[in-house]
């Protein structure tokens, strides 16, 4: 395994990346929420840029993994400002941001934010997910809990509850993406299981419509779930980068 490092981030914490050099553009992993650095895609990936003598970096935001920071005080724009850092500080070419879920909706912002994105990979993307999701799912008590008491619990099917801030959803809104046309002027490959429960097709869907891109696929997956971890899965996200690279 590649040695982690780390970087004072701009929110004060310090943050933990991992950065494997190769050739070509660095293949950026941004992981998904409550994710980190050492889940399964991420860690596969890294491997595989090994073994095919690629460039690769993966990170943790803070209140992830093992960066500093609390998860419940973090929100979008922090992961954001995050994400922004560690790139900007570890990679000076172009690189190809490869986003899954949450990841998808802060590469999304990255590819406004930075200078040399050359590809997207979105990996059953989740853009606008604390406006469209956990907001538009709320019951009215739900809205009242995390207005007035500053939060809420949601159950998920992925471990320990989501404890959902007023913080988060209020900066959410600062950080929509699917209310404007996102301007991609190079490969975009978006893959999405059919199963999944946390991130709809529409959600695809939406997002496959608001990319501006002269070379943009979606890949819907069959049976596939919200982790699209599965051997066939991860070759699915290597056959994408190879498309983006090309």
């Amino acid at each position: 395994m590649t040695a982690i490092k780390h970087i004072d981030g701009p929110n004060g914490h310090q943050l933990a990346y991992a950065k494997t050099e190769g050739s070509g553009p660095v293949i950026v992993f941004l992981s998904g929420y409550k994710s980190d650095m050492e889940g399964t895609k991420a860690v596969h990936l890294e491997a595989w840029a090994k073994l095919t003598g690629r460039a690769f970096l993966r990170f943790d935001y803070s209140g992830h993994g093992v960066s500093g920071g609390v998860f419940e005080e973090g929100c979008i724009g922090d992961w954001a400002r995050d994400s922004q850092a560690v790139i900007e500080a570890t990679c000076e070419g172009p690189v190809v941001l490869v986003g899954s879920s949450m990841g998808g909706w802060i590469a999304s912002l990255m590819t406004q934010r930075l200078k040399h994105v050359v590809g997207f990979v979105g990996i059953a993307a989740a853009p606008d997910f604390t406006e469209d999701g956990f907001w538009a799912g709320f019951s009215e008590e739900d809205r009242r809990k995390v207005m007035e008491d500053g939060q809420v619990a949601l159950p998920s099917d992925y471990g320990d509850p989501y404890i959902v801030t007023r913080r988060l959803i209020e900066d959410g809104r600062k950080n929509l993406v699917l209310r404007s046309p996102l301007h991609m002027p190079y490969p975009v490959r978006l893959v999405q299981g059919t199963e999944d429960t946390a991130v709809r097709r529409e959600t695809a869907l939406r997002l496959l419509d608001h990319i501006d891109s002269p070379d943009l696929r979606l890949t819907l997956v069959k049976g596939t779930d919200h982790r699209f971890s599965e051997p066939q899965n991860l070759r699915h996200i290597e056959d994408a980068i190879i498309e983006v690279l090309a």
